[in-house]
């Protein structure tokens, strides 16, 4: 008898809709996905969290002779050496004003290199936002190949960097 009371209750619980709730949930929730927003220049860009590794402090950087303008050496990163790319380098930096931090992007490379590194300079490091698709933009300026969109927050536009255009874009010599 008390198996059919816990089981006419749970009946009247699910007609009354109080175990639905998680059905009607996904149609409310969107999906929010985590953006690291820093600046580099004049610009503010982000990546996802997922594709950052890490933020670190400017490095000792080694210069590369003749290399490309973007290019702005290399680093070591715990034992592995990683380029550092300069994206606002259209803009001309001041001499002698370095940014201040390196946003250490990891790219999955094919089956036979794994994992490609890659650094960008960086002038300030915003923080990370959690951002719904309605509030990322499928539109990016046309001079800047690397983007794929723009990401809204806190009332201001940051482009989002596509690492694989990127690549592209600013191609780094395999090390």
């Amino acid at each position: 008898m008390a198996d059919e009371l816990k089981h006419g209750l749970l009946a009247a619980e699910l007609e009354a809709g109080e175990f639905l709730e998680t059905d009607a949930a996904p149609e409310e929730r969107r999906v929010e996905r985590q953006y690291c927003v820093f600046r580099a220049g004049r610009e503010r860009f982000c990546f996802s969290v997922l594709e950052v590794e890490e933020v670190v402090d400017w490095p000792l950087v080694t210069r590369i002779p003749l290399s490309p303008a973007f290019l702005m050496g290399v680093f070591n990163l715990r034992g592995t050496i990683v380029p550092l790319i300069d994206i606002a380098f259209t803009e001309g930096r001041r001499p002698g004003l370095l940014p201040r931090h390196v946003v250490v992007a990891a790219l999955e490379a094919d089956p036979q290199r794994g994992v490609m590194r890659l650094g960008i300079a960086a002038d300030e490091v915003i923080g990370t936002f959690s951002a719904s698709e309605d509030a990322l933009l499928d539109q990016a300026p046309a001079d800047v190949p690397h983007c794929r969109g723009m990401l809204r927050h806190e009332d201001r536009l940051a482009l989002v960097v596509d690492l694989r255009r990127l690549t592209d874009v600013f191609p780094v010599p395999v090390i």
